[in-house]
């Protein structure tokens, strides 16, 4: 089989979500509603939260990062894939392939750490509530962040330096609606058993770490609520956590299902409705899953309303 090493003048297809003719339209004009309700809906949530002096607090300084990550994530893969919809070529080139592997691996896995950090500020709140200004200072807050950001374009690096030393073979038809690594890895002449464990091992460290963190702190979190006498106080401690708890678990269970298999047991079908989910359909949901259940979020939008129309 003809192998050959892409080079900046090489270009891949993406095959997108179908290759019905007929599909095409209508499918742009669902993912550019999404893209749309997902871009205003998390500029609404960080003007709301920037514009609110109540809502200065770490809780929130996590939510407007983790909003405008999302807003990020979803735009460098959605306006390419809209392109694609209504174009005859479909095409990527190898750079821009690797381009938006690169930040497409940066933003998902900083929304992984934002996650993370929000369930430590959960549990400082909940299980610390009289250290809680002291742990959770300003300074503290930025360290986070920018630790997440960190750790996580040095992950997507890693990851697009092990993939452009790949070869390939003479098919470069990448089955999937943007350059995600299972499906490139597919396309692949070269032996990435070797590329495929430190891949596998070094996500699993990278992603496992924020998950994590996640479990032990609501865990600690459970046990501080059940020791708490009244009902009442247990719903009102339980109910700070549940929008977190709704969007750690559509975005975890979509990834887990997607990236921790074998590159053997990879499914074309099942993997991009599964991508779908969380590269498009949680980023969109986030801003209504925070304000429709927060009320907090929903006197600052009140607030950002009101000053709009003032």
């Amino acid at each position: 089989m003809e192998t050959k090493n892409y080079s900046s003048d090489s270009s891949f297809i993406l095959l997108g979500l179908s290759s019905n003719p007929q599909l095409q339209k209508p499918l742009f004009a669902i993912f550019l509603i999404m893209y749309l309700v997902t871009v205003l809906g998390n500029v609404l949530i960080i003007l709301a939260i920037h514009s609110d002096p109540r809502l200065h607090t770490p809780m929130y300084f996590f939510l407007s990062n983790l909003s405008f990550m999302d807003i990020c994530f979803t735009t460098v893969i959605v306006p390419k894939m809209l392109v694609n919809l209504l174009s005859e070529t479909k095409a990527i080139s190898f750079v821009g392939c690797l381009v938006q592997m690169y930040f497409f691996m940066a933003c998902g896995n900083t929304d992984s750490y934002l996650l993370a950090s929000m369930a430590i500020d959960r549990l400082v709140a909940i299980c610390h509530p009289f250290h809680y200004n002291r742990v959770m200072n300003p300074r503290r807050c930025l360290l986070m962040l920018l630790g997440s950001c960190t750790i996580s374009h040095l992950h997507s690096l890693l990851r697009v330096l092990l993939m452009s030393r790949l070869s390939f073979c003479a098919s470069h038809v990448i089955k999937h609606f943007f350059c995600d690594t299972q499906p490139v890895l597919k396309l692949s002449c070269s032996d990435t058993s070797s590329s495929q464990i430190v891949v596998m091992t070094e996500t699993l460290a990278v992603i496992a770490t924020p998950f994590l963190c996640i479990l032990f702190s609501y865990l600690r979190i459970i046990v501080t609520v059940l020791r708490i006498p009244s009902a009442a106080g247990k719903w009102k401690a339980f109910s700070t956590c549940s929008s977190h708890l709704t969007i750690v678990a559509l975005f975890y269970g979509s990834i887990t299902y997607v990236y921790f298999r074998p590159l053997s047991m990879y499914s074309v079908v099942k993997d991009r409705v599964a991508t779908v989910m969380y590269t498009v359909v949680t980023p969109m949901l986030n801003p209504f899953i925070y304000s429709l259940r927060n009320k907090d979020m929903k006197r600052g939008l009140r607030k950002l309303r009101d000053r709009i129309h003032s």
